[in-house]
């Protein structure tokens, strides 16, 4: 067995904190609304990260670190949400007082963090009515700016498949947030109307 030098795991984390760190917070974002509870968004964070780690060898300098990532995020979300469909959440009555003094009063950084990235609750609500696979692509297209491309990659679906979702996803958030459009006086009608 060869010994690997210490100075080839530290190039290695380098690269690694180089390519992936500048991404977290766009990652973090799409994680929480995907996840919807702020400590299991964490969990899929973490998890994230663990696992572009472990497979850093297989990512290609120069290529897209984000798309990249985004693409562990959704299969790591996929994983966890198939996993959970067929078990039953424990919760630990030790841990959930932890996780309730947490919520209620959360560190300062994470309370900074959630009001710079904060979207109406109308919004906020809106996605969160919408079926996972189109909600998953309005979320990477259209508020994380990833290309076409790019979210086929990370969802694992071809592009003219993410186009027909994207298409669907926004027309249902058009329906939902009709009425709120019009309170914040845009047009919603075919003349131009509020």
């Amino acid at each position: 067995m060869t010994a690997v030098s210490p100075s080839i795991g530290q190039d290695v984390r380098l690269a690694f904190e180089q390519a992936a760190l500048p991404h977290m917070a766009a990652l973090h974002r799409t994680a929480r609304r995907l996840a919807r509870q702020p400590e299991d968004a964490a969990d899929l964070l973490q998890e994230t990260f663990l696992r572009a780690f472990r497979t850093f060898g297989n990512f290609r300098p120069g290529s897209n670190a984000r798309a990249w990532l985004f693409t562990i995020l959704h299969s790591v979300f996929v994983n966890r949400y198939h996993r959970a469909q067929l078990e039953p959440e424990a919760v630990d009555p030790g841990d959930l007082d932890a996780r309730f003094a947490a919520v209620v009063s959360p560190p300062h950084d994470a309370v900074v963090e959630a009001m710079r990235n904060a979207m109406p609750p109308e919004i906020d609500a809106a996605l969160r009515t919408l079926p996972e696979a189109f909600r998953e692509v309005v979320l990477l297209v259209d508020v994380e700016e990833l290309t076409y491309e790019e979210a086929a990659l990370a969802v694992g679906c071809p592009v003219g498949t993410l186009r027909s979702r994207l298409f669907r996803g926004r027309k249902a958030l058009v329906v939902a947030l009709a009425d709120y459009a019009r309170r914040q006086g845009f047009a919603t009608g075919r003349e131009g109307t509020p």
